[in-house]
């Protein structure tokens, strides 16, 4: 499923037109996106955790050449999925 389907399910879902539901989406992903950005995590109660993870600096090498290179440190964005999304998906769910 990509964005579009994703703004489609949600028009068909809420029963609005196409442009509501991806106005709609976009605000979510927002939203969670400037959370993030601010160091906060966002917890969606039966779907999962979205967080900030922080990624040491250390070295990796040039598949190409073989030679060593730095690799910066980051903060990267991670996802946790909660017991009930785990369950739905494994169809042990209730």
């Amino acid at each position: 499923m990509n964005k579009n389907d994703l703004i489609d399910t949600v028009a068909a879902q809420l029963g609005v037109g196409k442009a509501e539901a991806g106005r709609t989406v976009d605000a979510i992903l927002d939203a969670v996106t400037e959370a993030l950005k601010a160091g906060q995590e966002v917890r969606l109660s039966g779907f999962g955790t979205f967080a900030v993870s922080k990624r040491a600096a250390r070295t990796g090498r040039n598949p190409a050449t073989g030679a060593t290179i730095n690799i910066a440190a980051a903060s990267v964005p991670k996802f946790r999925a909660a017991q009930a999304l785990k369950q739905a998906v494994s169809g042990s769910g209730s």
